[in-house]
C-alpha cells in the first residue's frame, strides 16, 4: 500500500480538514490547523506530503513521525507541529481501517468504555453564565468551563478580581457543588494578577484553573502553586513532549492539556500521556476544534488510564455558522449522555465524514482570525 494522493479543505467555523488516500482505496482523515493560521499550515502539510509522504507506505508511522520531525534542521513550533499533527491522525485512520479496528485498539486497548466531556458557558466576555450553566446541566453535562476574565492589565483593580469571583459565583450558586466548573485565564493574566485572582476564586471550588500564565512563564507557577488549592492546568500551547519535560519535573501542575490538532497528532500525545502519568498528572486533551480532532482525541483518551476529562466544542462561542456534526455522515457519533461520550467501534477515528458537505462548504469564504485587544493607552493586550 502507498500514499498516491492528498487534499486540502478549509472550512467554516476556522477548521482544515486533510484528505491521504492510498491506492488501495483506503482513505485517511486529519485536521491539521493553528486556528487563525490555516493558510501557513496547508502550506507546511503540503510541504510535508510532497517532500516525504507521496509513494510511501502509510504504515510505517512511526518511521514517518520521525521523518517529518527530525527530517528538518528547525524543528517544533505550532505550525510545523500541527502539520504533523494532522498528517499523523489521517495514517493512524488509514491504519484502523486496514486491520479493520479503532485506533486505540491498535495502541494497546481501552482504558475505559467512555470519557467525560465538559461543555462551555460564556464567550470571551462572559456574561449571563449562571442562565447558561443550568441549561448545559439540564441537557445532562456534569461539568463546565468559563472564561475568568477579559482583558487584564500587567497589575490591576480590585474590581477586575471581584468581577471575576462573581461570576463564578453565580455559577456555583445556580449549579450547586454537585457539578465542576473549571476557570480558563486563557494566558491573560500576569503573575501578578493569577496570584491575587487564584487566591479570590479558591472558596468556590474550581475544578482546575487553566492556563493561568503563558507557557513562555512556566516559572512563576510554583509560586501562584503556593496561593491556591485549586489544581492548575495548562499546555494547550505545548507542542510536544521535550515542550512538557520541564513543566512535569516542576511538580505544581495536576493536568495537562496537549492539543492533538496542535502536539503532534496521536502519535505524540499518546507519548505525552505515559510521560504525564509516571509524574502522577492527568490529561485532559485540547479540543475547540473540528470532528476529526476530536476523534482523534477520543481514540488517546481511550486508551490513557490518566485521561480525565475531554474538552468538545459543541456550541462553543467560536463555531458561529457551523458545528462538529455537521461534517459527520452520522452525528449520533458524538452524543453526549450523562456527560459523557462513550468510545466509538468503528474502524480507524471511528468516524464518517461527509465528503459532499466537505467539499461544498470549502466553496466559502473562510478567513477566521482571533481578535486583536487593546488596552486603553493602545498597547496590545493577551487575547
Amino acid at each position: 500500500m502507498e500514499i498516491v494522493e492528498y487534499e486540502l479543505f478549509e472550512v467554516p467555523p476556522r477548521w482544515l480538514f486533510l484528505k491521504v488516500s492510498t491506492d488501495t482505496g483506503l482513505v485517511g482523515w486529519g485536521e491539521p490547523i493553528v486556528e487563525g493560521r490555516a493558510k501557513s499550515v496547508r502550506s507546511a502539510v503540503e510541504e510535508l506530503m510532497d517532500t516525504y509522504l507521496i509513494g510511501t507506505d502509510p504504515q510505517h508511522i512511526e518511521k514517518h513521525w520521525q521523518t517529518m520531525y527530525r527530517g528538518g534542521f528547525y524543528r517544533g513550533g505550532p505550525v510545523l507541529m500541527s502539520a504533523i499533527a494532522g498528517i499523523d491522525q489521517a495514517l493512524w485512520d488509514i491504519k484502523g481501517k486496514q486491520y479493520d479496528a479503532p485506533v486505540y485498539e491498535l495502541l494497546g486497548g481501552r482504558a475505559r468504555d467512555r470519557i467525560r466531556v465538559y461543555q462551555w458557558i460564556g464567550g470571551d466576555e462572559p456574561s449571563e453564565v449562571g442562565r447558561a450553566a443550568r441549561e448545559k446541566v439540564d441537557a445532562g453535562f456534569t461539568a463546565l468551563k468559563m472564561n475568568g476574565t477579559a482583558k487584564v492589565r500587567h497589575i490591576d483593580t480590585p474590581a477586575v478580581v471581584d468581577d471575576a469571583v462573581r461570576r463564578l459565583s453565580e455559577v456555583r450558586d445556580t449549579v450547586g457543588e454537585d457539578i465542576d466548573i473549571a476557570v480558563d485565564f486563557h494566558g491573560r493574566v500576569s503573575k501578578s494578577m493569577a496570584k491575587r485572582l487564584v487566591e479570590a476564586l479558591d472558596p468556590y471550588d474550581p475544578m482546575f484553573i487553566e492556563e493561568p500564565v503563558l507557557p513562555e512563564h512556566e516559572e512563576a507557577l510554583p509560586a501562584i502553586a503556593e496561593c491556591t488549592t485549586t489544581p492548575i492546568a495548562t499546555g494547550e500551547r505545548m507542542f510536544s513532549r521535550w515542550d512538557f519535560k520541564n513543566l512535569l519535573e516542576q511538580g505544581v501542575v495536576d493536568l495537562i492539556q496537549p492539543d492533538l490538532s496542535h502536539a503532534g497528532g496521536i502519535t505524540e500525545v499518546h507519548k505525552i500521556a505515559s510521560m504525564a502519568e509516571a509524574y502522577d498528572v492527568a490529561i485532559a486533551p485540547h479540543c475547540p476544534l473540528g470532528p476529526i480532532a476530536l476523534a482523534s482525541c477520543v481514540q488517546v483518551d481511550a486508551t490513557s488510564p490518566n485521561a480525565l476529562i475531554q474538552e468538545q466544542s459543541l456550541d462553543i462561542h467560536y463555531n458561529e455558522g457551523s458545528d462538529e456534526t455537521e461534517y459527520l455522515s452520522d452525528p449520533t457519533l458524538f452524543e453526549y449522555e450523562e456527560g459523557y461520550i462513550d468510545l466509538p467501534t468503528e474502524p480507524g477515528l471511528g468516524i464518517r465524514i461527509d465528503e459532499k458537505t466537505v467539499r461544498e462548504r470549502a466553496q466559502e469564504d473562510v478567513d477566521w482570525h482571533n481578535p486583536v485587544w487593546e488596552y486603553p493607552d493602545g498597547s496590545i493586550a493577551e487575547w
